[in-house]
């Protein structure tokens, strides 16, 4: 372990923060961690201090690491359970969450008042991107703050200096708005294909030779053929990013039709009780709404 190291306290041990913290343990951090349940901690137990809650973790911590589900969680775990309130003097709150950028602004004012500092660093790449290291980290904070973060920041994949605090949240509200917008029209493209007569394998091959290739025709194009909507990020969290994305648009006097129509689908899927799917699962609303399924790989379209 590299005794010069920040100990770090990591809140919100799930599909991102696991894998997060082992990459973080296997750089050489000593770490304590909390989740609120407990037992998803334990596969760390060996390796890191667990803690009963958030603010006996952040207690003696020099890093202070957010990946909570929403701005909810992250309001009731920071400042409802008197997180912020714990820490000590120069510490340095990261909130990895996604939380509407005036909830970042707030949180950075409060850790102030503890002479702690705060950059708001929110991710995109997904639980393979998190096991994997090699997160977008787009962060906002004083470039002071941000130089403190790097050496977690290296650890987990690459950052992006955005700019003020808050900044970082609009960034990943960019990254949403494209990833929810683009996962719609991958769906609408392949079950126009398969509808026709077309193997949707076989377009999605051809397009991804073509000025329309994306990680997402690329990644979730082909969870939609196969069929695999096991959650790498939940349709429930996409549902809850559109929603901060017309949130800002109205803050800001924007009209997003784009963004509007791809959280009302996203809306339908999850009344329709597939709020747990993967977020590439939105090709489920779409088939429910013309009564046909895409079909698969050596397979032509099938009717429902």
């Amino acid at each position: 372990m590299t005794s010069n190291y920040p100990h770090i306290a990591f809140l919100g041990i799930g599909l991102m923060g696991a894998p997060m913290a082992r990459n973080l343990l296997d750089a050489g951090f000593s770490m304590t961690l909390w989740n609120r349940t407990a037992s998803k901690c334990d596969p760390f137990a060996g390796e890191a201090t667990v803690a009963k809650s958030p603010a006996e973790a952040v207690a003696d911590a020099d890093v202070v690491i957010t990946m909570l589900e929403n701005s909810d969680v992250v309001e009731q775990v920071l400042v409802g359970q008197g997180t912020i309130d714990a820490l000590k003097p120069g510490a340095l709150v990261i909130d990895m969450s996604s939380v509407q950028p005036s909830l970042a602004r707030r949180h950075a004012e409060l850790a102030a008042r503890q002479e702690a500092g705060y950059v708001d660093a929110p991710v995109s790449g997904g639980t393979v991107g998190a096991a994997e290291a090699r997160l977008s980290i787009m962060a906002g904070g004083s470039e002071s703050d941000i130089e403190r973060a790097r050496p977690v920041f290296d650890a987990l994949g690459k950052c992006t200096h955005i700019g003020p605090v808050g900044a970082g949240q609009l960034a990943k509200l960019a990254n949403q708005a494209i990833v929810g917008i683009t996962i719609g029209a991958v769906s609408e493209a392949l079950l126009l294909a398969a509808k026709g007569g077309a193997d949707p394998a076989a377009v999605r091959e051809a397009l991804l030779g073509g000025f329309a290739s994306s990680r997402i025709l690329e990644l979730h194009g082909q969870r939609m053929i196969d069929r695999d909507f096991a959650p790498g990020a939940p349709a429930r969290i996409q549902l809850k990013d559109m929603r901060m994305i017309l949130d800002e648009a109205r803050a800001e006097g924007l009209t997003l039709p784009l963004a509007q129509q791809t959280h009302n689908e996203y809306q339908s899927l999850i009344a329709n009780g597939h709020s747990d799917v993967d977020h590439s699962g939105l090709l489920l609303e779409l088939e429910h709404l013309n009564g046909t399924l895409l079909g698969s790989l050596g397979r032509g379209p099938k009717e429902s």
